[in-house]
């Protein structure tokens, strides 16, 4: 994944799986808890895949301000360019 785009078809690939979510939903401005309806226990289960998909561990401070689909596909491409400089 080495673009934005490609990293927001893998992240919206991840909430239809994890959540049975219709694709059309899933636009970067798509709040996660209000359009969405991804509450705390299900940001959870996204921070996981997250890490696998990235191969990094996810802080929780990393998402403390994760709101949206645009913000998750952003802490994505920071944890793979932490990835590249480690």
């Amino acid at each position: 994944m080495n673009t934005e785009q490609e990293i927001f078809d893998r992240v919206r690939q991840v909430l239809v799986g994890l959540f049975e979510l219709a694709p059309e939903r899933i636009v970067p401005s798509a709040h996660l808890y209000t359009d969405l309806d991804i509450d705390s226990l299900d940001a959870i289960d996204l921070i996981l895949e997250l890490k696998e998909i990235t191969g990094r561990k996810v802080q929780p401070e990393q998402f403390k301000h994760v709101r949206t689909v645009s913000d998750v596909v952003a802490a994505v491409r920071e944890l793979m360019q932490d990835e590249t400089a480690a």
